[in-house]
């Protein structure tokens, strides 16, 4: 349970650091660890594939004969070479292709994002970014924006709109991803250790404007 409902969040602007009180009843007063729980699992499944197959004894090659003769040889019984016990035969109760995809009702889905945006406020793990490279693609900026906050190693940065500078000067650092405010899920907010908002973005948390994932699978990647 939250004892206070509102906290002090970094803000990083021009080099320089301070702080910031946000106000966090719009985010809920506890974190929903169980709903949390549930979201995982479920954007981990539809990341899932489901692509892994294996030949059945009618898929597998080889002829229709029998091995050997029914009786005296002093053998098993074998009427097919394409039995399970043979070598090369076929798989007995394998891995089929199949969808791993389900969905949770939409109020649970957006009150998980909300309970990991307010764990990420609770637990000092988000930053107010306003340096970011505007003019042109930089991805010495944006790593030195990262140390800064002191999150190069793993980081979530939201935006409000899409910024194609903004995406090409953080996408080729390792574990650090950029997400609009409207594509963002709870796994995304937890997958990273910090999470880095633009103003603009914190203002829209702290008025409880948060619309859910516009997509409902995570992208791979």
């Amino acid at each position: 349970m939250a004892e206070t409902t509102t906290t002090t969040v970094k803000t990083l602007s021009q080099g320089s650091t301070g702080s910031r009180d946000v106000d966090l009843s719009k985010l809920g007063d506890k974190v929903l660890y169980r709903t949390l729980k549930e979201a995982v699992v479920m954007y981990q499944a539809n990341r899932r594939q489901g692509t892994r197959s294996t030949k059945t004894r009618k898929e597998v090659a080889g002829s229709g004969r029998k091995p050997y003769r029914q009786k005296h040889t002093g053998r098993a019984r074998a009427g097919s070479f394409q039995s399970p016990i043979w070598r090369g035969g076929g798989v007995v109760f394998g891995p089929r292709p199949r969808d791993f995809h389900y969905q949770l009702p939409r109020k649970m889905k957006r009150a998980a994002l909300r309970s990991a945006l307010l764990g990420k406020f609770l637990d000092g793990q988000v930053v107010v970014v306003e340096d970011l490279p505007r003019e042109k693609p930089s991805t010495k900026q944006a790593f030195s924006l990262l140390k800064a906050a002191g999150a190069e190693k793993s980081a979530l940065l939201v935006m409000l709109d899409h910024d194609p500078v903004v995406l090409k000067s953080f996408r080729n650092i390792p574990k650090v991803d950029v997400r609009r405010l409207a594509d963002l899920n709870a796994f995304d907010v937890l997958r990273r250790r910090f999470l880095l908002v633009t103003p603009e973005v914190l203002e829209n948390l702290a008025a409880g404007r948060i619309h859910g994932p516009a997509r409902e699978e995570v992208s791979h990647g």
